[in-house]
């Protein structure tokens, strides 16, 4: 413990590192009741912690080491930090990365630099021919975690964070992959701060230090998530088990929807955009919070935001269900309108996020549906109680992982037997009663076949419908939809819809 106390103490990361502010969540603290404050790391010239950890190695490397150059595995975070410190030292870098790391983190390490060789799916995977071209042309392995001194200038963010913060902190939350920030951090908060408390977070599809520390020795996972790729690792470290398992005081496990939420927490307050596992520590944070009530202050670290722009998609999808800020419900009733009007009265003014259904001609209408939810957790359970008093099937789908990812999406289809049908794109405001306004303008005649609605957070939700009307009534249909006034498109011949949605 002293020896890693003198080596955090004296660790060389700032001749590329900077000290980065411990930033307070006003919004976040005042829903959570307590001082909730964000060690940003995102803002490190790499965008991540992991430049403390490589800096501090590389620039203790004797010059005949650096001539054979460094090399190493890593998701992205570690690999740039290398890449840039190995380019500052003028030795040449070899980085080995899972061909799964997102694409702005290869670019990034290139751009530092580095030269990239993509192996495996996993860390693992690169790990192992890390190694194999390590004992090819003797370049110096640089460790992203079970290394002393990669583990002491991560650990230099822990004495930020206590110097920064000079009142009683409660917790402090570190995000674990291999584990060589949270030992790092641990091992100086628990010396210059014994009564703190030091909390690791792991996805819990990647718990692979708890699993280590359950079983009290180092274990290797089958498999890991890779939803937040920065913390997949199969096995922990050495150095960082024998650490994290006599200093930490505990371990909580996140999911992809507390991961997403969390990622907009940040957002929010701060307006930066963290990766999945930046915000890990937050969305543990979160979960700790909502079991130990209390008015403590809490800190979180934000590992990281090299995020994929695409990824975005993905995040806010999740993260309204994570915040429990969403319910998904697959409801069941009957095929007509009267059915259609009395599911949105019992919806009771509450914001509809998606609606989901397409004809089926078999007397019963299957709609997946999205329901914006205010008033707490209680709510979900309250509307579904409501729909059940009325009549209605209803499955919960909020925490359904594969309709999360793919029924959603599919719910339609190519459906026979519609003559007449046009399917057209509209605009409808973003208000209660705009989609019964729209029920309420078409005559009995004529039949709903088809819509899909998901609100954007744009004043206007973008929806396609199909209506069944003999082709004798379109001049009547398209005046009663002028006269609603929501600006539409007939998208019928839209080769889209005639190649998946027309089933004539």
């Amino acid at each position: 413990m002293q020896e890693t106390i003198r080596r955090i103490l004296t660790a060389r990361v700032y001749d590329v590192a900077i000290e980065t502010p411990l930033d307070p969540l006003p919004r976040l603290s005042a829903r959570l009741g307590r001082p909730v404050r964000l060690k940003r790391e995102d803002l490190q010239p790499v965008f991540s912690f992991k430049i403390r950890g490589a800096w501090n190695k590389i620039a203790g490397l004797s010059p005949e080491a650096l001539s054979r150059g460094v090399i190493c595995a890593s998701a992205g975070n570690h690999a740039q930090g290398v890449a840039l410190a190995a380019t500052r030292r003028g030795a040449k870098s070899t980085i080995v990365m899972p061909v799964t790391t997102p694409a702005i983190k290869v670019a990034a390490v290139r751009a530092r630099g580095g030269q990239v060789v993509l192996h495996g799916d996993s860390f693992d995977d690169a790990y192992a021919e890390a190694r194999r071209l390590e004992a090819e042309t003797g370049a110096a392995f640089i460790h992203p975690f079970d290394d002393p001194e990669v583990i002491a200038g991560q650990g230099t963010v822990g004495l930020e964070i206590v110097r920064q913060h000079s009142d009683p902190i409660e917790a402090v939350f570190v995000p674990i992959g291999g584990g060589g920030l949270a030992a790092g951090v641990a091992a100086i908060v628990r010396f210059l701060r014994p009564e703190t408390k030091i909390i690791g977070v792991e996805p819990v599809d990647a718990p692979t230090m708890k699993a280590a520390i359950d079983a009290g020795q180092l274990v290797t996972l089958d498999q890991v998530g890779l939803f937040a790729d920065g913390v997949a690792v199969r096995r922990a470290g050495t150095e960082t088990f024998r650490l994290c398992r006599d200093l930490l005081d505990e371990i909580v496990l996140v999911d992809t929807d507390a991961i997403c939420a969390a990622i907009k927490d940040i957002f929010d307050d701060s307006r930066a955009v963290a990766e999945p596992s930046g915000a890990l520590a937050l969305a543990g944070l979160k979960t700790w919070s909502a079991a130990h009530p209390g008015s403590g202050s809490l800190v979180a670290v934000n590992s990281g935001a090299n995020v994929n722009f695409d990824r975005l998609r993905h995040i806010a999808e999740r993260a309204e269900i994570g915040e429990g800020a969403e319910a998904l419900l697959a409801v069941a009733m009957a095929d007509d309108r009267d059915a259609y009007s009395r599911f949105l009265r019992t919806l009771d003014g509450r914001s509809v996020t998606e609606f989901n259904y397409r004809w089926s001609g078999e007397g019963v209408a299957h709609i997946f549906v999205g329901v914006a939810l205010r008033s707490g957790p209680h709510e979900k359970d309250d509307l579904i109680a409501a729909l059940r008093g009325g009549g209605y099937v209803v499955e919960d789908m909020s925490d359904n992982e594969t309709a999360k990812l793919h029924v959603r999406y599919m719910v339609g289809g190519r459906a026979s037997g519609l003559p007449g049908e046009r399917i057209l794109r509209f605009q409808f405001p973003e208000r209660p009663g705009a989609f019964l306004g729209f029920l309420n303008s078409l005559q009995p005649a004529w039949n709903l076949t088809l819509f899909h609605y998901r609100n954007h957070g744009d004043d206007v939700g973008r929806v396609l419908a199909g209506i069944s009307a003999p082709p004798a009534e379109l001049d009547a249909l398209h005046a009663a939809l002028d006269r609603l006034g929501y600006p539409y498109v007939d998208e019928t011949d839209n080769p889209a819809t005639r190649l998946f949605l027309d089933g004539t």
